[in-house]
């Protein structure tokens, strides 16, 4: 099986298919590498295609100690990737918990990315819900602890943000709910810990955003509720962002709607390959409706 071999030591698993412009897929919290599939066999035809399994996601490493995760290494371990692979730039494209990840990894390897995908990025940002969600992060860490992976999984897995998905693709939903029971209950744990609980809040980051002129797509669904405010945020924050709604979508959106997800990098990444994606006019920044004063 291969393996990337991080600066701490850590072995992450990957698969790779294709040949061309090297594109890397992060997976969220409840997903995993094989949550990719769907865009491994899209985009393997176009470019070269690579997923991993972050730590503490089998068959990647699983660190037993909290403070061996961290959204800072998150990003590294991105790169860790790529070293691995000899590539020096590639398209990052990350869901949720990596939609963080490919965030930051903006902010820490602004020059080894390409194009940035940030997708279902929010969840704990909004300033007033932060010690709401540090919450319910420890709440899953005992849930995870005490019950174990699969009866976390049960409820997990139809949370409110992901009932759409369920509605829309009984049989896929199914085979998401199963993946995840497989994950590792403390590499789960650990990862809400070090990873998910102390992440830095968006709306703090606001300086590291507006110096971003990577290439960037912020995606969400528009029932993704946690999502919205943030994704709007980033929007108007980084200066080649572009946002992109997908309509009666939840959290998991690239199971839920693949051929739309699809479709939607794919556009978004040919005008970056073609040299034609813009940073945005200051112009268009006004403080009028009209641009008459």
């Amino acid at each position: 099986m291969p393996y990337a071999t991080t600066n701490d030591g850590v072995q992450l698993y990957y698969e790779e298919v294709g040949s061309g412009i090297p594109l890397i897929f992060v997976h969220e919290f409840a997903g995993d590498h094989r949550a990719w599939e769907a865009q491994m066999q899209h985009f393997g035809r176009r470019y070269r295609a690579i997923t991993f399994a972050a730590r503490g996601y089998p068959p990647s490493d699983i660190p037993p100690d909290a403070s061996s995760y961290s959204q800072a290494r998150a990003a590294d371990d991105i790169a860790a990737v790529l070293d691995h692979l000899g590539i020096e730039k590639a398209h990052i494209c990350g869901l949720s918990m990596g939609g963080f990840a490919t965030l930051h990894f903006g902010f820490r390897h602004p020059d080894r990315a390409l194009s940035l995908c940030v997708a279902g990025c929010g969840y704990g940002a909004e300033l007033d819900m932060r010690e709401k969600f540090r919450a319910e992060a420890d709440a899953v860490v005992a849930s995870l602890l005490t019950d174990g992976m699969a009866k976390f999984a049960d409820r997990y897995a139809h949370g409110p943000t992901r009932v759409q998905f369920e509605a829309k693709d009984p049989r896929g939903f199914a085979i998401f709910k199963a993946q995840l029971a497989e994950h590792s209950a403390l590499g789960s744990a650990n990862t809400q810990l070090g990873c998910q609980k102390e992440r830095p809040s968006l709306y703090t980051l606001t300086a590291e955003m507006a110096a971003l002129t990577v290439p960037t797509l912020v995606l969400t669904g528009d029932e993704d509720w946690p999502c919205l405010a943030p994704a709007l945020l980033m929007k108007r924050t980084i200066p080649s962002a572009a946002l992109s709604v997908m309509p009666n979508c939840g959290h998991t959106i690239n199971l839920e709607a693949p051929q739309m997800f699809n479709e939607i990098v794919e556009d978004f990444m040919a005008q970056v390959d073609a040299l034609r994606w813009p940073l945005r006019d200051p112009r268009a920044m006004i403080t009028s409706i009209t641009g008459i004063k």
